[in-house]
C-alpha cells in the first residue's frame, strides 16, 4: 500500500504507507481525508489550483469517487475568489442535479488543512474525445462517428440537458471531454454521462465577468458566452453542436476557430467525409447558428426534430482494415442534401456508386489531401513539417505590409509564432492574446489573474505555449485545446525573459531577481537557479545544441552559461546599459553557434561565444536596438529600434537589404515564422505588423 501526499506542488508525491511526512516535500501525511477517502493517483492537475484524483469511499466498501481539490496558492486575487465561487458552486449544482443518473452524484464537500475538497461519484468509462481518438491511426481516421451514432448521441445527451435548463442551470462547457460513455448503460437511461459542472451558471440576464475572462471552452462556446458572458440553454445547444460536428468530422472546432473565428460555422459541411441526410444537416445547421436568434431555443426542439420520419436510410462511413474498404452490407447510403426531384436522386444514386468504388483510393491519398484547406480537412499534428526553401537574399527578396493588427488600448512588447504559422499569442496587460494569422485578428485572452504578462514563448514543437510577467510565475497552456496545464513558481519577482532549448526539453526564465532559472518542461521541475547581475536580465538564448545559455542584463554585461555544468564559460566586454537582446546563429557547415547581440548603442554585432572575440558589426540604426530576430536559414537579421524602423540585413556579408517603416513608436519584439516569409512585430505604438517576405 502507499499513501498519497496532497500537497499540490508536490513532485513525487507518492510514499509508503507506513510514513507521516512525504519525503519529497516534507508535508504531513494523510492517510485517509476526512477520516473516509484514500487517494490512489492524480486524474488530472487543475490549472494550477489543485488536482483531481481518483480515490476509494472507506465507507461504502472502499467505492472508487473522485476528490477534486481546490488549494490556491494566491492570496487576494479576483481570479482565487472566482475559483472559490466556481469550485463552491459546482458542488451546488451537484447536489441539485445528482438525482439524474446522467449527472454524477456528489458524496461531499469540506474544508481540510486549507484546501477545500468535492468529492463526487466515478464514472467507469472513456470521454467521448478518447473513445474518437481509439478510432483512428496517426493521422488517419478508421472511422468518426456515423449519422446514426451522431442521432443516438444527441437523444441520449440531449434529455440531460432539458433537465438542467429546465432548473434554470446552464452547463457552460459541453465538449467531448466532459461527456463520459459509462461502461454499464444498464443501470442508466442513457449511457453518456454529463460531468464538470464548475463552469455551470444559474440562467440570468447577464453573466458577472471582468474584462479578458471568459467561461468555457474556446471553439465549442458560442460567441455570447466568449465575448459577452452571456449564458443560456440556446449556448449549451451550440455546443451540443460543435461537440457533434467533432465527433462526425474528427476536427476539432478550437483548430478551426484558431484559424477562422466564428467564421468556419457557416461552411462547416465542406468539412463532412461522408455526405448526411437533409434532416440532420438542417439540424446541425441551426445548433452552429452564430447568432443566438438563429439557434433552436430549447433541447426539446432539438429532440423533437430529430423524432422526425427520415426520408432515407442513413450511411455508416466506409471502415478500413490492412488498407481495404469494407461497406457493412446492411447500411445504404444516404441521399445527398438538396437532391428534391427523380432525376435528382438517380444522379445522386451513381455519384454515390462512384464514391464507394474510389473510396480505397480515396483513403490512401487522403492524407496529402487535408493539407490543402480547399478538401477534405483532417486532425493534423499540432507541428505542420515543413520543408525550408533557402530564400535568395538582396535585390531578389521582396518585403511588404500584409496586415495591421490594433491593440486599441493594450500593449504587446512580446510575440511568438506557433511552427505552422498559423497562430501568434502575444503579451497583454490582460494575459496571453492569441492570434489567427490565417484570418488575422485576435481569437482569445487567457486570463493571468488580471496581472500583466512581459513575456511570451511557444515551444519548438507548438504544442504549447508559456506566458510569464508580475506575478512572478510561469503559466504553460495546450496550445490544441487551451487548457491551462501548469504554472512554474521559483522566482520572487517580475520575469522579463523566456527561451526554450532547441529540443524543448529545457525552459529558461529570468526577470527583476537578477537570476537564471531552468525548468524541465515535461514535469515542470526546476532543474537549476544561477545568475551573478546587479540588474534585471533582459533577455536568454539557447545555440542550436542546447548546450551553451546567453544571457543579457541591465548591469551591462553578457554571460554565456554551459547549461550541463550550469558554470560561467565567458563574460563579453561590458558597457553599461549596453545590451538589449541576444539570440544564437548557427555557423553554417558545423555545430557550433555565433551570438548576435542587439545594444543600445544603436548597433548589432556579432561574436565567437567560446572566445569572447568581436566578429561583425551592423550600423545603420539612429537608435538604440531594442530587438532582433533571425530566420531559420540563418541568413537573415532583423533588427527593431527606437528610431521606429526595422531593418533586415544580409547575415553572411553584413548587407542592409532594406528598411521597412509602418510603425509610429519603438519596436519592441520581433519573430520570423518558421518557414521565412512571415515577419511579425509589435510597437509601442499599440500595433502589431505582419510582413510577407517573398522571392521574386
Amino acid at each position: 500500500m502507499t499513501i498519497y501526499c496532497l500537497n499540490p506542488d508536490c513532485l513525487n508525491p507518492i510514499n509508503d504507507d507506513s510514513s507521516q511526512v512525504c519525503a519529497c516535500c516534507k508535508a504531513s501525511l494523510l492517510p485517509l481525508l476526512r477520516n473516509r477517502f484514500r487517494v490512489i493517483r492524480v486524474l488530472s492537475q487543475e490549472g494550477g489550483f489543485g488536482k483531481t484524483y481518483l480515490a476509494q469511499d472507506s465507507d461504502k466498501l472502499n467505492e472508487p469517487c473522485v476528490i477534486k481539490q481546490l488549494a490556491p496558492r494566491i492570496e487576494g486575487s479576483w481570479a482565487l475568489k472566482k475559483a472559490v465561487d466556481l469550485f463552491e458552486k459546482e458542488a451546488q449544482r451537484l447536489q441539485e442535479l445528482g438525482e439524474h443518473p446522467q449527472i454524477p452524484k456528489l458524496l461531499a464537500y469540506f474544508e481540510q488543512d486549507s484546501c477545500l475538497y468535492l468529492v463526487q461519484q466515478f464514472i467507469n468509462g472513456q470521454n467521448l474525445l478518447e473513445e474518437l481518438e481509439a478510432r483512428r491511426e496517426g493521422d488517419i481516421w478508421l472511422r468518426c462517428y456515423s449519422e446514426k451514432e451522431i442521432r443516438e448521441f444527441l437523444l441520449n445527451l440531449l434529455p440531460v440537458l432539458q433537465f438542467i435548463h429546465e432548473r434554470g442551470v446552464v452547463h457552460r462547457d459541453i465538449k467531448p471531454q466532459n461527456i463520459i460513455r459509462h461502461s454499464s448503460p444498464e443501470k442508466l437511461m442513457g449511457d453518456l454521462v454529463l460531468i464538470d459542472f464548475g463552469s455551470s451558471k444559474e440562467l440570468k440576464p447577464k453573466l458577472d465577468l471582468k474584462v479578458g475572462t471568459s467561461i468555457g471552452s474556446h471553439g465549442y462556446s458560442p460567441i455570447e458566452q466568449i465575448r459577452d458572458g452571456l449564458a443560456y440553454p440556446a449556448s449549451d445547444l451550440f455546443s451540443v453542436g460543435a461537440t457533434s460536428f467533432h465527433l462526425i468530422t474528427g476536427i476539432s472546432p478550437f483548430q478551426l476557430w484558431m484559424e477562422h473565428g466564428y467564421g468556419w460555422m457557416s461552411s462547416w459541411e465542406k468539412y463532412l467525409n461522408y455526405p448526411i441526410s437533409d434532416e440532420l444537416a438542417n439540424i446541425l445547421d441551426r445548433l452552429l447558428q452564430k447568432d443566438i436568434e438563429q439557434r433552436y431555443q430549447s433541447a426539446g426542439e432539438v429532440i423533437a426534430d430529430l423524432q422526425q420520419p427520415q426520408k432515407y436510410p442513413v450511411v455508416l462511413p466506409p471502415l478500413i482494415y490492412a488498407g481495404e474498404q469494407v461497406v457493412p452490407p446492411t447500411e445504404i447510403p444516404s441521399i445527398p442534401r438538396k437532391h428534391n426531384n427523380l432525376k435528382s436522386l438517380l444522379m445522386a444514386g451513381a455519384a454515390i456508386t462512384i464514391f464507394l468504388a474510389g473510396e480505397i483510393w480515396y483513403w490512401k491519398t487522403r492524407e496529402a489531401q487535408i493539407h490543402n484547406p480547399d478538401t477534405k480537412p483532417s486532425i493534423q499534428p499540432a507541428v505542420k513539417t515543413e520543408k525550408i526553401s533557402r530564400q535568395p537574399l538582396g535585390n531578389q527578396q521582396k518585403f511588404a505590409l500584409s496586415k495591421t493588427l490594433n491593440l486599441n488600448y493594450d500593449l504587446a512588447s512580446s510575440v511568438a509564432i506557433a511552427p505552422d504559422a498559423k497562430t501568434l499569442i502575444s503579451n497583454s496587460i490582460f494575459g496571453v492574446k492569441l492570434w489567427s494569422l490565417v484570418a488575422k485578428q485576435e481569437i482569445s485572452v487567457f486570463n493571468t489573474d488580471n496581472l500583466k504578462v512581459n513575456v511570451v514563448a511557444i515551444n519548438p514543437d507548438g504544442t504549447r505555449f508559456v506566458g510569464a510577467g508580475d506575478d512572478k510565475t510561469i503559466k504553460i497552456w495546450n496550445l490544441a485545446t487551451g487548457q491551462e496545464i501548469r504554472t512554474l513558481q521559483g522566482h520572487t519577482r517580475s520575469i522579463h525573459a523566456l527561451a526554450f532549448s532547441s529540443d524543448g526539453k529545457i525552459l529558461a526564465s529570468s526577470g527583476d531577481d537578477n537570476s537564471i532559472k531552468l525548468w524541465n518542461f515535461s514535469t515542470g521541475k526546476q532543474i537549476a537557479s544561477f545568475g551573478a547581475y546587479n540588474a534585471r536580465v533582459t533577455s536568454l538564448a539557447f545555440d542550436s545544441g542546447g548546450k551553451m545559455l546567453a544571457s543579457a542584463s541591465l548591469d551591462g554585461t553578457i554571460k554565456i552559461w554551459d547549461t550541463t555544468t550550469k558554470k560561467l564559460l565567458v563574460t563579453l566586454p561590458s558597457n553599461s546599459r549596453q545590451f538589449s537582446q541576444v539570440t544564437f546563429i548557427k555557423k553554417p557547415g558545423t555545430r557550433n553557434s555565433n551570438l548576435v547581440i542587439g545594444s543600445y548603442n544603436n548597433t548589432i554585432s556579432m561574436w565567437n561565444p567560446t572566445t569572447g572575440e568581436k566578429i561583425r558589426t551592423f550600423k545603420g540604426h539612429s537608435q538604440s536596438v531594442t530587438s532582433i530576430a533571425i530566420n531559420s536559414q540563418n541568413n537573415l537579421l532583423a533588427s527593431g529600434s527606437t528610431d521606429k524602423t526595422i531593418k533586415l540585413w544580409n547575415l553572411s556579408t553584413g548587407e542592409l537589404l532594406t528598411t521597412l517603416k509602418g510603425h509610429s513608436g519603438k519596436v519592441e519584439s520581433l519573430v520570423f515564422s518558421r518557414h521565412g516569409n512571415m515577419l511579425v512585430s509589435s510597437a509601442r505604438d499599440r500595433t502589431i505588423k505582419i510582413w510577407q517576405i517573398s522571392a521574386f
